[in-house]
């Protein structure tokens, strides 16, 4: 988005929304305002004008009052303790997301399929799922990813990394629910039970690959 058509599209959203005593919502990510001030300074967030930088990390914001609240992350002092944990945070707004852990409260809502989550971030990135948008993308293959985070496993296949290792026998595997999976081989936990037969299985391919020949008996008998 130019930075021109971006202004415009700000002044109106501001001209329109003025008087009105409702919430004011953003046009990008839906997320609304109480106040249109309030919704002004979040839009700055979308456009790629970040003048202030933090001089410890290099990060760039688009607000001073943002980079005032990220030097907070380099400071060692840590005055915001959870009453619940005693984990401590050096930003009151990190205590309060954290809370959400032990409440399991999840305040925002997907405008789509009503799922709900407990950080903005994580809400966003879902939102993506909806849009099909896929701004991450393999410099390797040029597959695209939809989260950061899908592109950082998808790299491994690539790299041959496999960071997460068995404590048990040193086996390393690339994703976090291979390992889990893996450990059950040294467990013996078998989560995933048969409704019908109570027969138990450790992998999920495992459970609906028995599953099936309990359809196939249902439908030999019709």
């Amino acid at each position: 988005m130019c930075s021109e058509s971006f202004t415009r599209e700000q002044s109106l959203q501001s001209q329109q929304l003025t008087d009105s005593n409702e919430k004011v919502v953003c046009s990008i990510c839906s997320k609304a305002f109480s106040k249109t001030k309030n919704l002004k300074a979040h839009l700055l967030t979308h456009t790629s004008d970040r003048p202030y930088t933090c001089i410890i990390c290099n990060k760039a914001f688009s607000l001073q009052k943002y980079l005032n609240s990220h030097l907070m992350i380099h400071r060692t002092e840590k005055p915001f303790a959870c009453g619940m944990c005693n984990k401590q945070f050096t930003q009151q707004q990190q205590l309060k997301t954290h809370i959400r852990t032990h409440t399991k409260e999840r305040p925002y809502e997907c405008n789509f399929c009503n799922k709900t989550f407990s950080h903005q971030t994580t809400l966003t990135k879902h939102i993506r799922v909806h849009a099909n948008e896929k701004p991450y993308s393999c410099d390797m293959c040029h597959k695209a990813f939809s989260q950061q985070q899908n592109l950082k496993t998808h790299l491994r296949t690539h790299t041959n990394e496999k960071p997460y290792v068995c404590a048990l026998c040193n086996r390393a595997f690339a994703q976090p629910q291979n390992l889990k999976t893996h450990l059950r081989t040294h467990t013996k936990e078998k989560p995933y039970a048969c409704d019908i037969c109570s027969k138990a299985y450790a992998r999920q391919e495992s459970f609906n690959k028995h599953f099936l020949t309990h359809t196939n008996e249902k439908l030999s008998l019709m």
